[in-house]
């Protein structure tokens, strides 16, 4: 009798565990700092990846793809590839979120340096430093990829 109700307590403890484990959310930093579109396409399709691996899951997973340095083509309207690639995405990954983070040292040193006013793609949202954004997220306890 005592056996049987240490494993149904064991039982009991690892469902729960399970369980929360699955509440836990789920967060992903993707680091951008090539001006190459494969390196932005490969990101875009880990994206694609990992909303579909928790889609199929029933959880939701937040997304982060911070652009920076010459990364930050992705997100500028005038030079990006994967501009539609981008829109679509934002789309796709509803009920979870995503966002684009443009480094603005870089947006200002773009400016600087080509001499005029560079925006970003309107999915985008401007972050002070990429590099300090990427650090912030890690803190949090999010998890970090680099193409």
């Amino acid at each position: 009798m005592l056996r049987r109700l240490a494993a149904a307590a064991a039982l009991s403890l690892v469902l729960a565990t399970g369980a929360l484990a699955a509440d836990k959310p789920h967060h992903v930093a993707i680091q951008v700092d090539q001006n190459d579109p494969q390196v932005m396409n490969l990101a875009l399709n880990n994206a694609t990846n990992v909303i579909e691996y928790y889609r199929a899951k029933n959880e939701d997973v937040d997304i982060d793809i911070v652009a920076y340095g010459p990364g930050l083509h992705m997100l500028r309207s005038d030079t990006s590839p994967v501009q539609d690639r981008i829109r679509r995405l934002k789309d796709m990954v509803f009920p979870g979120k995503i966002q684009f983070s443009a480094c603005n040292n870089t947006k200002q040193g773009m400016e600087k340096a080509e001499g005029h006013a560079i925006s970003v793609v309107p999915d985008a949202t401007i972050v002070p430093s990429g590099v300090v954004h990427l650090m912030e997220l890690q803190e949090q306890g999010w998890s970090y990829v680099r193409p």
